[in-house]
């Protein structure tokens, strides 16, 4: 879709589509792994399963499934799609982009892709990099998907973490709208302070090591393999995340000209049904205007706005002009906010329900 010579854009969602593995793991199967309960675990969090990628399913695959969804509900196909931009903190690998593997996927040829990472402010962000392409005419149809492949990088020896987190994807499809049209992507608002990334991260295979110098160096070997397991400061990580969300979502109503009581729907990152709420009171939003499906899927980082913003869309929680903020906060430290217009969007049949539970005691690969 080539927008219109002159034209003023905006950027509209036009399609929603997410995956989630069939796996699923409960806090009944973590008490056979880890000293932990399922009482303590939903006291703490609100979780009670998540699911667990299979051993053939990767960020990419489970990506590209949700993208398929995405552009059926937009009426799409691959090959109408200039740009793939994945959010991801689990990568298939160092490269190609995760986005590139989605691209190739679902026949989108002749579109670009990269790769953005925020960590669980990934989608966010990607989502306003997207909607700046589409405004500014370059790109005619962006493709934005989250997608996570957390369990390969949690230690499932670490109670403290473990029973957090969960893997799945989410897309959606960005298109131009012009002035007077309904639709729009409003203020976003995007932060980071790395001086808090110790609170929350993960080492990658190209990470310094105390001691580590240069190959032909004296000293320990930059060749050998670094953990990268998840590590988190769970009691300040709740700490600076309340804060950090209610000041991006300040913001960011100001800055769309907005209250609180104008959104129709809050669609935050899930991650902790205790900051979710303490967010809410702070906000003044009632209980029914905050979505929340983390005791399905737990915390799956950068796919957990576009999951539920689809599972918002099939259960019919969205009407053309409503007001939804979406809102998050990430490793590294970053967080974020954006408000979107809602100009309605398709709902895919496989979207018409949403999956229920399949436990498994089986322990995660």
């Amino acid at each position: 879709m080539t927008p219109a010579p002159g034209a003023l854009l905006r950027t509209r969602i036009s399609g929603v589509g997410r995956y989630v593995p069939e796996r699923v793991l409960t806090n009944h199967d973590l008490e056979q792994m880890v000293e932990t309960s399922d009482a303590w675990i939903v006291e703490r969090s609100g979780i009670r399963e998540r699911r667990i990628a299979s051993g053939d399913e990767t960020s990419g695959t489970m990506g590209a499934r949700a993208a398929e969804e995405a552009l059926a509900s937009a009426g799409l196909t691959g090959s109408d799609v200039d740009l793939v931009i994945g959010a991801t903190c689990t990568p298939d690998g160092m490269f190609p982009a995760t986005a590139t593997v989605i691209q190739d996927a679902i026949g989108a040829g002749s579109a670009s892709s990269f790769d953005v990472n925020a960590a669980c402010t990934g989608f966010l962000t990607a989502l306003s990099v997207g909607s700046q392409f589409v405004t500014s005419g370059s790109a005619g149809r962006v493709l934005v998907v989250g997608s996570e492949t957390l369990s390969r990088v949690v230690d499932w020896t670490d109670r403290s973490t473990c029973v957090l987190f969960g893997d799945g994807a989410g897309a959606v499809v960005l298109e131009p709208t012009q002035e007077g049209e309904p639709g729009g992507l409003a203020s976003p608002v995007l932060r980071s302070d790395g001086a808090l990334g110790d609170l929350l991260y993960a080492r990658g295979p190209a990470s310094a090591r105390p001691g580590a110098r240069g190959i032909g160096d004296n000293g320990a070997d930059p060749l050998r393999a670094v953990a990268s397991c998840i590590v988190m400061d769970g009691r300040n990580v709740f700490r600076h995340a309340i804060t950090a969300m209610t000041e991006a979502a300040q913001a960011c109503l100001a800055g769309a000209g907005l209250r609180a009581e104008d959104i129709a729907l809050c669609m935050p990152h899930q991650a902790n049904v205790r900051i979710l709420s303490a967010f809410a009171r702070n906000l003044e939003l009632s209980e029914e205007r905050v979505y929340m499906n983390l005791e399905r899927y737990g915390n799956t980082s950068a796919a957990s706005i576009p999951i539920a913003l689809a599972e918002a869309v099939a259960e019919g929680r969205l009407s053309a002009g409503d007001r939804v903020l979406m809102v998050a906060f990430g490793g590294g430290f970053t967080w974020g906010a954006t408000v979107v217009e809602w100009s309605g969007v398709r709902r895919p049949e496989r979207l018409a329900a949403v999956p229920g539970s399949r436990a498994s005691t089986a322990p995660p690969p």
